[in-house]
């Protein structure tokens, strides 16, 4: 049982760039924050915003383990998995199941599980149809994470996160150094979700934990790649560049980036604010560049 005494503590193995955001909201709420980092300059730089940072490279497991999660209230995973499946679980997988203090675990995950619907809409009852390794690779570990929860009784949460952008990440930065391109495919739509709105949603569903949920992360409205890309260069005052034809662009792009046009639909974001009760910040991507803009992004 959770001490409801105890400050709260968020652990969060792999501290990326939602999960920083996140961090640094809650460092300001006064929580206590640790989590992992690959590198020892990473430690360095973590050391310096005000959290506690433990090398963690997904292959050797976290040194002194029990010690390091001891106090964690909260506990969020935003590691990759890989062939063998999510490395929190595989080698942290007892140490969590030890922890007596959770009141709310995260998973962080693609709505890149929902597969390819020829853009039909999807929410969280869908059937998982992943069509890249990767993604598959998300569904396994989501599966992982919920068996946990179910034979350990543990506080669980699934987040299928949509395309994340925000400072320093966006298509502002695209159009600023040359390597924006309009590619045209009729029809063709992509979710997204700024990052300062992950942070919420993860901060709504803290305060109203509810173990084994499930919650799609994107915004409002589903997007051109093309139109996204000519609203950014309308804010930078610069003339778009031309639309290329898909059939064309593919020619160039890499296996990674053919994969996220191998799949098109539309997700359902009505969860996160029917239950959760989330108002976005930024409910669609002309929101979201402007703020990115006006923060200096």
């Amino acid at each position: 049982m959770v001490d409801v005494g105890l400050k709260p503590r968020l652990f969060c193995f792999g501290l990326g760039y939602s999960a920083r955001r996140l961090a640094h909201a809650l460092i300001a709420d006064g929580w206590r924050v640790a989590g992992t980092t690959r590198t020892a300059a990473g430690q360095a730089h973590l050391a310096a915003e005000g959290i506690d940072a433990y090398r963690f490279d997904g292959e050797t497991p976290l040194a002194a383990a029990p010690a390091t999660l001891a106090g964690t209230t909260h506990l969020l995973d935003s590691v990759p998995p890989g062939p063998d499946g999510d490395p929190v679980l595989v080698h942290h997988g007892r140490d969590i199941r030890a922890l007596k203090t959770l009141a709310w675990i995260g998973y962080l995950s693609t709505t890149g599980v929902y597969g390819d619907t020829l853009g039909g809409t999807v929410d969280e009852t869908s059937l998982l149809n992943p069509t890249s390794e990767r993604s598959r690779q998300r569904a396994d570990a989501e599966a992982a994470w919920l068996t946990l929860a179910r034979d350990h009784k543990l506080p669980v949460h699934v987040f299928r996160l949509a395309g994340i952008y925000g400072p320093r990440r966006s298509a502002l930065d695209q159009v600023r150094s040359g390597t924006a391109r309009r590619i045209d495919k009729p029809g063709h739509l992509f979710s997204r979700i700024h990052v300062d709105d992950i942070a919420n949603v993860l901060r709504a569903s803290m305060a109203k934990p509810n173990p084994g949920a499930i919650y799609n992360v994107c915004d409002d409205e589903p997007a051109a790649p093309a139109d996204v890309t000519a609203f950014a260069c309308g804010l930078l005052d610069v003339a778009p560049p031309p639309a290329i034809p898909f059939e064309e662009a593919r020619v160039t792009m890499s296996p990674m980036a053919l994969s996220f046009w191998r799949d098109n639909r539309r997700v359902s974001n009505r969860r996160i604010r029917e239950e959760l009760g989330v108002v976005l910040k930024y409910p669609s991507y002309r929101e979201g560049l402007r703020a990115v803009l006006a923060e200096g992004g």
